[in-house]
């Protein structure tokens, strides 16, 4: 029986490292693109607990980068911070999303959910909060306090990169 250190197990144990991206042609660097994905939705399917910080950031940031318009949603969480479901709640436009804090709270107590993490994206590529997105998280974040859902955090992400509400302290 090999043990875990022997070169048989060393070299099977991750094959994707030996690739290079200047290897690679077009479809099989789309094909990577799909299979990171699938990883990352893997880690956030429900009953999962939630992998670390930057994995949510990947997975919320392939999700939506590619969109047009601003999508916001919420990943419910239950009281051991396990995926409930992810959702996309609202559709926008180019610069905007109208959110509904009435709605966020229904489909958080459907689901019962114990905590939430919002996201968003901001089709201009620019993952600095607005003004606007500010004070939605905290009208969101009152309103769930009254029912006793916790806020976790709210990424924006775009494209290129992502920002969490909770590290930059707007929490």
């Amino acid at each position: 029986m090999a043990s875990k250190s022997s070169p048989a197990r060393a070299n099977t144990q991750n094959r994707v490292a030996k690739l290079k991206l200047a290897s690679l042609n077009d479809p099989e660097r789309q094909s990577l693109v799909e299979l990171a994905f699938a990883v990352l939705q893997d880690l956030h399917q429900p009953g999962v607990e939630l992998p670390a910080p930057g994995r949510t950031r990947d997975y919320l940031r392939m999700l939506l980068a590619d969109r047009k318009a601003e999508v916001f949603g919420c990943v419910f969480l239950d009281n051991r911070h396990r995926v409930i479901e992810t959702a996309e709640l609202f559709q926008g436009t180019i610069d905007g999303a109208a959110v509904y804090p009435r709605v966020v709270v229904q489909q958080a107590l459907a689901l019962n959910a114990a905590a939430v993490m919002f996201f968003h994206n901001h089709p201009s590529g620019v993952a600095e909060p607005s003004h606007a997105d500010e004070a939605i998280t905290r009208r969101l974040k009152d309103a769930l306090a009254l029912v006793d859902i916790r806020v976790l955090d709210h990424f924006i992400v775009t494209a290129g990169e992502s920002l969490s509400f909770a590290e930059r302290g707007l929490l």
